[in-house]
């Protein structure tokens, strides 16, 4: 996944709603039913890689980002042309964590 939606447009040291909330959206509304399946760690692997790519503050996106109790709204939403799944990030994520794990054994 490709977060450059996100860290372009989403800057500091005076992060906006109007700037954050609208690419963070484009990102989500695509995997939203990866990002709600309590089950997975998608939300947990999208969040560590969008902080670690963008190092925003912690609780950025919860805090600028509220649209009611059910959460953020994806209708209408211009969805992100570069919106892969959350599996591939997962995958991605856990072949990196392997790959590390092995390094220092060797």
């Amino acid at each position: 996944m490709n977060y450059t939606v996100i860290t372009s447009q989403c800057k500091g040291p005076n992060y906006s709603a109007d700037r954050c909330c609208p690419p963070l959206k484009q990102l989500l509304c695509p995997i939203k039913d990866h990002i709600n399946d309590l089950k997975s760690d998608c939300a947990d692997v999208f969040f560590s890689y969008v902080n670690l790519y963008g190092k925003y503050p912690p609780g950025l996106f919860a805090s600028l980002c509220k649209e009611g109790k059910e959460g953020l709204d994806c209708e209408g939403v211009v969805v992100a042309k570069n919106g892969a799944s959350c599996v591939a990030s997962s995958l991605g994520m856990a072949i990196a964590a392997l790959a590390l794990i092995m390094f220092c054994y060797i």
